[in-house]
């Protein structure tokens, strides 16, 4: 009995933790923005020059990031001699079920990466491209803008080669760069 009081102990924890997590970096978030990256009421104008190398690097790595993925779920299958299609296998005469299972792993663990990035891309280049025109300081577009785009690799990295602390520090730096560039721009249109 006490092993499954321990388990909900540990359950009930975790559970707060998730809970928190996301609320603790909008904090954290809100306090940069508030007392560091002076926001300043909101202004639509043509994008500053820091903001636009903000977002030219941005890009840059993102792309970086992105061949990285796709590069590695490609040698995947090429070392496991896995397939994209049906239309592949059966040309190749092998069966998707006789995989190995070692490389359907690693080529999950890929995929995963793929979408985690493809999902949190979305929302940062909705938010960097709004954020651009709406006056930042300089600081506040490297801090969010690139920050964002330097965590990617990072998460990427943790990812990839199965280092869930590294992983997890990335994740929560994307996701402040992005509740950053969110907080700041909420700010602005209140102000």
């Amino acid at each position: 009995m006490s092993e499954n009081n321990e388990l909900d102990n540990k359950q009930r924890r975790a559970m707060g933790i998730i809970l928190f997590y996301p609320i603790g970096i909008l904090i954290v978030g809100v306090t940069l923005n508030y007392y560091v990256l002076e926001v300043t009421p909101y202004t639509v104008s043509l994008p500053t020059t820091e903001s636009i190398r903000a977002l030219v690097i941005a890009i840059i790595l993102l792309i970086i990031n992105h061949t990285w993925i796709m590069t590695s779920t490609e040698l995947v299958r090429v070392r496991f001699k896995l397939y994209a299609t049906p239309e592949e296998w059966a040309t190749s005469g092998k069966r998707e079920e006789d995989a190995p299972q070692t490389g359907i792993r690693e080529l999950k663990r890929r995929h995963n990466a793929h979408h985690n990035t493809t999902e949190n891309v979305v929302y940062f280049a909705l938010l960097a491209l709004i954020f651009a025109v709406s006056s930042p300081t300089p600081l506040a577009v490297q801090t969010w803008i690139i920050g964002f785009s330097v965590a990617r690799p990072g998460y990427t990295f943790g990812y990839l080669s199965g280092r869930d602390g590294v992983r997890g520090l990335f994740m929560t730096l994307g996701l402040l760069a992005m509740y950053g560039i969110a907080s700041h721009l909420l700010i602005s249109i209140i102000l």
